[in-house]
């Protein structure tokens, strides 16, 4: 331990003047918990206490400190007493450490340490509060180490005992304050911060010398220590010099090899224990913020982290080495200055392009680090130039700079700039090489979250790209959907919806769940989706639709699983048509009085088991009635039976909404309450409206030339008695063209006409004859191939689809805005 002259430090308030400086103690450090347990024990206290950390951790601390006082359920007395308490020695305590313990205490006990016989042990324990665990520090020393080594001095008239003062108490205030954070255990800044405060409030730990001189504590760590709370570098409270001062160089070689051996044991224990703070996820901006603050305050002072722009979007680069016009986005910036300091000048979010001088070009350019012991007022201008009218110079001058790559596979994707305070030591050789190889633990770290992202931006895109932009309002019934991505898994996955418009005024209804997640996942949903809607238009019923999914499934190869439930709305007969292949059963909340229910088909097994056989039911519905189909990702609840959640999704269905968007959010909130949800959710909502008898008319024609022009007189009128006159004379000929075309290629059944008024005009024409039409080019001189063309000309919408006996022929209309129904418009504005 130093010990000053009297000239040192002013005098101590009550008491005359006397010698003062900065004690250099080994310090053993232990933090309890609010259980009375310990949660943490430094080397310190190893070597004090002779007890490991392994065995030291989670015990009661009664059984391993001396802080008598600070513990009330210690009765033992100690030979030297305690005192600072608030009721004096020995104050109450509670369990959690936060009762009547509001002052620090102080304690001197003999000890019985293995291998080392009997020890004097000075002590220190501050009380805590606030949100973390920490609830009592306690710091101690060996009073051996205190012992002077002048023979002329009578140790009989000097005591040495801890006790408490101001830091204002002592010069260099502000400096030692700074230091104090050197004997806290490894914690966040904020952690730190606050138990900084409170200890700067209930007093610094100082030595009292025979009751007169007061000497600050500051710890010795015995070698050169990294910047961190459980390795860092030697500081003074002496006013600061324009030179730096250096270690004492060791006076043994023993000493010399002791020394070696402790920087090598801190530099594997400081990586060791970064890469275990480190990656615990694969979102990129939380392994940006776990590099970041498992370096500060520990590495450094300051960390700003840079990553190129198309890292952070999730994106592929250019390969090659980056230029000056490589775009550079600032992704974090970690530091223990005063809050918001840097958040102006450099602020978290810009891009920017570096120039070629600078420190930072020449680290991405080289992927090596660059080490800048000392930032002079001259380099500080040629690095703040690029930041236009910001001047960081008041921020880097005069401070140790450390650029270091984050590279992976040697590509940099990104770089730290980290900067330590001018009172803590420069950045050496040494710190050059555990920065490197930080850099290149966090750089794998940041690439794997990078690929990840980079996946899941691919399988996302191709998702979306896949899901159908399914119209509000389709024959005879309205429809609202909803897709969620899973929040745990992994976002993407195989679920889908689809409305497939079939012949007669027919909608098809389908809802469907890959199983697994991830990119293959939505690839193979794509392929399910588009084999679904190419096979409804060929109007197969719905056991047959089925049967050839499941071969389409089979050819995708092994291992290709899917559950799907397919079902045909016929708003004309009222009726539902549905097969399932393992999904979950749909639920039906009848208008008529609310109700709902879980409607029981036959389940049958996924698509892609092969060999198994489908089955389907009809089910009567009525004008009103709503249809709730979904994938399992909504019903299932951790922890419970699948069963609650298809209970909860019935009640829920059947609660009244103001419209199809907010039903659909009452589904998901109700089934959604605790955010965790894993799989990702297809939701599908169709209120069945149907169509009234006289919104449909349909005729029989003779396969003769002379039934066009009765098509056409039946069709005007039929339009007139609907108030649909402006559409005749569009109407008259395209139906003139079709039933042209029908009744030459019909065979021996009669051509049927129909026109169904809904939220369009659909005009259909079927024969028997099974070769569909499509356009052609028709040349100056040809007698046919120009119908479809007109049709395709005048129509909205036109299409063809074959059926059992042959094809049908339709188009469709959009109805004047007269005539349109208002609920209409309110259903496409929602």
């Amino acid at each position: 331990m130093d010990r000053g002259t009297e000239n040192d430090a002013p005098p101590r308030p009550g008491a005359g003047a006397g010698p003062t400086s900065a004690g250099r103690v080994p310090l053993a450090v232990v933090v309890v918990d609010r259980a009375g347990l310990v949660s943490h024990w430094s080397r310190g206290a190893r070597r004090l206490f002779g007890v490991p950390k392994e065995e030291a951790i989670g015990r009661n601390a009664l059984d391993l400190l001396p802080v008598s006082g600070a513990l009330p359920e210690e009765d033992e007395p100690f030979p030297y007493g305690a005192y600072g308490s608030c009721d004096g020695p020995g104050p109450g305590l509670d369990t959690s450490l936060g009762g009547r313990f509001c002052h620090p205490a102080a304690g001197r006990a003999r000890l019985t340490v293995p291998e080392r016989d009997r020890v004097d042990v000075l002590w220190w324990a501050y009380p805590l509060v606030g949100p973390g665990p920490e609830r009592l520090l306690v710091l101690a020393a060996d009073t051996a180490g205190l012992r002077h080594d002048d023979p002329a001095r009578d140790p009989a008239h000097e005591r040495i005992a801890p006790g408490f003062a101001l830091h204002t108490d002592f010069e260099g205030a502000d400096r030692l304050a700074g230091g104090l954070p050197e004997i806290l255990p490894s914690m966040s800044v904020a952690d730190a911060t606050r138990i900084v405060a409170q200890i700067l409030e209930l007093g610094y730990p100082v030595l009292e010398f025979s009751q007169h001189d007061l000497v600050p504590v500051t710890p010795d760590w015995g070698v050169p220590r990294r910047a961190g709370p459980r390795a860092r570098p030697d500081r003074t409270v002496r006013a600061r010099t324009e030179q730096r001062p250096t270690d004492p160089a060791p006076d043994h070689p023993e000493d010399a090899r002791h020394l070696e051996h402790a920087a090598v044991r801190e530099h594997l224990e400081f990586l060791n224990e970064v890469s275990g703070r480190i990656g615990t996820s694969l979102d990129l901006a939380r392994t940006v913020i776990e590099v970041s603050r498992a370096v500060v305050p520990r590495f450094t002072d300051v960390a700003g982290t840079y990553l190129r722009e198309q890292v952070v979007a999730g994106e592929e680069f250019p390969a090659g080495v980056p230029d000056t016009r490589t775009r550079w986005h600032r992704v974090a910036v970690e530091h223990t200055d005063a809050p918001g300091r840097w958040d102006d000048v450099v602020p978290v979010g810009e891009s920017m392009t570096f120039p070629a001088h600078t420190p930072f070009f020449q680290c991405m350019t080289t992927g090596a680090p660059v080490l800048v012991p000392y930032v002079s007022e001259e380099a500080g201008h040629a690095i703040a130039a690029q930041f236009e009218k910001r001047d960081i110079r008041p921020l880097i001058n005069g401070r140790s700079l450390l650029v270091v790559p984050l590279k992976a596979r040697d590509v940099v994707l990104g770089f730290m700039i980290l900067l330590r305070h001018p009172e803590r030591p420069v950045f050496t050789d040494t710190d050059r090489v555990t920065g490197a190889e930080l850099a290149a633990r966090a750089g794998l770290v940041l690439d794997n979250a990078r690929m990840y992202t980079y996946q899941e931006n691919v399988a996302e895109t191709l998702q979306d790209s896949m899901l159908p932009r399914i119209p509000a309002r389709m024959a005879g019934c309205d429809i609202a959907t909803r897709y969620l991505p899973g929040t745990l898994l992994g976002r993407v996955g195989g679920d889908w919806f689809d409305a497939v418009k079939l012949p007669g005024a027919r909608t098809a209804l389908v809802v469907g769940d890959v199983m697994g997640h991830g990119l293959n996942s939505a690839a193979m949903m794509g392929q399910l989706r588009t084999a679904v809607a190419t096979t409804a238009a060929l109007d197969l019923p719905p056991v047959q639709l089925l049967r050839h999914l499941d071969d389409v499934a089979l050819r995708l190869g092994d291992g290709y699983l899917a559950t799907c439930l397919y079902a045909v709305y016929d708003p004309i007969a009222g009726d539902l048509h549905l097969a399932n292949a393992g999904h979950i059963p749909p639920v039906l909340v009848r208008a008529e009085d609310g109700r709902s229910e879980l409607l029981d088909l036959p389940t049958g097994a996924p698509v892609g088991v092969g060999g198994v056989p489908f089955e389907s039911v009809r089910v009567q519905v009525r004008p009103g009635d709503r249809l709730v189909m979904c994938t399992d990702g909504l019903v299932e609840v951790r922890g419970e039976d699948i069963g609650v959640g298809l209970a909860t999704l019935c009640a829920s269905a059947a609660h009244p909404a103001a419209s199809m968007d907010d039903a659909c959010d009452t589904i998901v909130r109700a089934l959604d309450t605790d955010g965790g949800r894993k799989d990702d959710v297809a939701l599908l909502m169709a209120r069945l409206n149907g169509l009234a008898p006289d919104a449909v008319a349909e005729w029989r024609l003779a396969p003769d030339p002379a039934e066009v022009r009765h098509a056409r007189a039946i069709v005007r009128r039929q339009l007139a008695d609907w108030g649909l006159t402006p559409l005749a004379d569009h109407a008259e000929l395209m139906v003139s063209e079709l039933v042209t075309n029908a009744v030459r290629h019909a065979h021996r059944r009669p051509v049927a006409l129909r026109l169904v008024r809904g939220d369009t005009l659909l005009c259909e024409v079927d024969d028997d004859d099974h070769e569909v039409p499509y356009l052609r080019r028709a040349g100056a001189g040809d007698e046919f191939g120009r119908g479809l063309r007109v049709v395709s000309a005048l129509a909205r919408e036109w299409g063809t689809s074959r059926t059992k006996a042959g094809k049908t022929v339709r188009f469709e209309l959009p109805l004047p805005i007269s005539r349109q129904d208002p609920a209409m418009h309110n259903s496409r504005a929602k």
